[in-house]
């Protein structure tokens, strides 16, 4: 089956599915998001937390730090802080579609990476809770007043806090957004696949549907065409039974013949008298009445034989019918296999993109 790749629509169109539409855990399950967070933190040693496009977390923050935890986000103001940084970050990476690196209301630097998907943001994994080189002591006493917790606590937890260079935190974040957004393709991939094998089961299930509606129309086709055959014998039946009739016409012709060269004789014989043809004449009426009974039943059969043709018209009308039901029928088949042609090649395209082999 030839088909012009020309005329067919996108399959993302053709399945409903667009980016903007998508969420994040559509194509990452939760524990994928989770252990992906938490090796990449590990690797790295710097807290992570993954969350949607409205910046609502959906996995559990890995290495998080006392000095956020504990300190100051058990502050009211340092948690106002936190989450203004939190949204600030990923504000920024949906604004630029890169890593922002930035500092935190606590004086931690911190990183927003997002999440794309065909140019859009779908979430985003922020991280960071790090030093760029040794804490100020002054600067964090003040803030700690600012926000309310115990500044030796405080700096008692800051001088715990991992120092990591701005460059290396920057091109970690990098690493992530590359790593992710690669996955995301591949995610969006698998979604597509999915799509497209639940819109195939469906086209199968139409496609046998209309098949057992082609078998019930053909087993109908037969009990018609039957019909038709025995309409067919019972006009030839009429026909014979005319053949019959007009026998006896001829029968009755021929009698009529010679019952009149009888009275002839008769007549020459009796000359004025003429008895004979009192006999012939009752003769003749006899044949006139058979003759008449004769056109009569010719009458029947031959409307017999018109109803006959009417109603093998009618199955003939009834047969042309499930032909074209059939047809259309058909037309159905045909279009689902072309649909199911077209999705295989799609699948084809992305497993091919995605290195595999189906």
């Amino acid at each position: 089956m030839n088909i012009d790749k020309e005329d067919r629509k996108d399959a993302n169109q053709e399945l409903g599915i667009t980016a903007e539409d998508i969420k994040l855990t559509d194509i990452f399950s939760l524990e994928f998001l989770q252990k992906f967070q938490d090796a990449f933190s590990n690797a790295v040693g710097v807290a992570g937390l993954t969350t949607d496009k409205n910046g609502v977390p959906v996995t559990q923050g890995s290495n998080f730090t006392d000095f956020c935890m504990k300190l100051s986000r058990e502050s009211k103001e340092g948690l106002r802080r936190c989450m203004e940084s939190d949204a600030f970050g990923g504000a920024e990476s949906a604004r630029t579609g890169k890593p922002a690196v930035y500092y935190c209301g606590s004086g931690l630097m911190d990183f927003g990476a997002p999440i794309m998907l065909n140019g859009v943001q779908i979430g985003s994994i922020l991280g960071g809770q790090v030093l760029p080189s040794a804490p100020e002591k002054e600067k964090f006493i003040q803030i700690a007043k600012e926000i309310d917790v115990n500044p030796d606590e405080f700096i008692e937890a800051v001088n715990k806090i991992k120092i990591v260079p701005e460059e290396q935190l920057r091109a970690a974040a990098d690493l992530l957004f590359i790593v992710t957004n690669e996955i995301s393709k591949m995610g969006y991939q698998r979604l597509v696949l999915k799509k497209i094998v639940e819109k195939l089961g469906d086209s199968v299930t139409d496609m046998m549907a209309t098949i057992e509606e082609l078998t019930a129309t053909a087993t109908n086709v037969n009990e018609h065409q039957e019909k038709l055959n025995k309409e067919i014998i019972n006009v030839n039946e009429t026909i014979l039974q005319i053949n019959k009739f007009s026998n006896s016409i001829e029968t009755l012709a021929g009698q009529s013949k010679l019952l009149g060269l009888n009275a002839s004789i008769e007549a020459a014989r009796a000359g004025e008298f003429g008895r004979g043809f009192g006999i012939v004449a009752k003769e003749i009426q006899k044949m006139a009445s058979g003759s008449h009974d004769a056109v009569e039943n010719i009458k029947q059969f031959t409307s017999h034989i018109s109803d006959s043709v009417s109603d093998t018209i009618k199955l003939s009308d009834s047969t042309l019918q499930i032909t074209r039901q059939q047809e259309e029928a058909m037309k159905g088949v045909v279009d689902f296999i072309d649909e199911i042609v077209t999705m295989t090649e799609t699948i084809n395209n992305l497993s091919v993109q995605q290195g595999l082999k189906i």
